[in-house]
């Protein structure tokens, strides 16, 4: 895609679980498919304060997840479309 800033794997997504309310606009705009909805296991709800666990429950603990974070090409499309802005990019 002409809107790729970086080779594949210089940048990676990072995912704040205390604002991500598993929408999936960034599943449906990546061209890379480096992201895909699953639910937060137990263990990484623990960390969170109070607001964000009470939202996790209402949203069925649903979040996006980086599984294909290599393919990541810094096009910046999911950053734009999380309408909780719950992506960064971050440079490896």
């Amino acid at each position: 895609m002409d809107k790729c800033k970086q080779d594949a794997g210089v940048f990676t997504p990072q995912i704040n679980r205390t604002r991500c309310e598993g929408k999936g606009d960034c599943v449906v705009i990546c061209p890379y498919n480096v992201f895909e909805l699953d639910i937060l296991p137990p263990e990484h709800r623990t960390g969170l304060g109070t607001m964000a666990r009470l939202k996790g429950f209402m949203h069925g603990w649903k979040q996006a997840f980086a599984v294909n974070a290599d393919a990541c090409r810094a096009c910046g499309l999911c950053v734009s479309a999380c309408p909780e802005k719950a992506i960064t990019l971050v440079r490896r």
